[in-house]
């Protein structure tokens, strides 16, 4: 008996410039790999015996994972849109780099993006988060507050811009 899942919540179809080409780049680097993977595959299978050759299993798991990876980018490629204007600079839209203030005084600088280049270490958040959903079409001294695991987060917004 498998375990049936509801189909996950579509994310947002928007992505910057430079994330776009960040893919781009995966999806060349990818193909080259591939190429590799599958030359050191044909090496091992030409050894004999594929039921125990260790080589030959891990090259097969590491094909499919590339190989993976390459469909889901060549059917979410298509389906992205390049947002590169923002309407009004003083509200905050997807791009921004947004700068709030905790209730405990904490800041931390975000960068609203898409969900396909988020970073927690850069921190890039996805506009589909709820931070980022609580913050859009706000401005520089709104208070914005986010409910989270039964807790609510009260944040100011400090800083807004559009370029790093």
């Amino acid at each position: 008996m498998s375990r049936w899942r509801p189909p996950r919540e579509k994310s947002s179809p928007y992505i910057t410039a430079e994330g776009y080409q960040a893919l781009e780049q995966e999806l060349k680097a990818l193909w080259a790999k591939r190429r590799i993977v599958n030359d050191a595959l044909a090496a091992a299978a030409a050894e004999g015996d594929r039921s125990e050759n260790a080589e030959y299993l891990y090259r097969k798991k590491e094909q499919a994972g590339i190989d993976r990876r390459i469909r889901y980018l060549q059917k979410r490629m298509p389906d992205l849109n390049i947002v590169e204007r923002v309407g009004d600079p003083q509200k905050i839209f997807f791009g921004a780099f947004v700068t709030v203030e905790s209730e405990a005084g904490e800041t931390r600088k975000y960068r609203i993006v898409g969900p396909d280049e988020t970073d927690r270490a850069e921190d890039n958040i996805s506009i589909d988060s709820p931070l980022a959903r609580a913050l859009l079409k706000k401005s520089v001294d709104d208070e914005v507050s986010i409910k989270l695991a039964g807790e609510t987060h009260c944040y100011t917004i400090m800083e807004l811009s559009y370029l790093e």
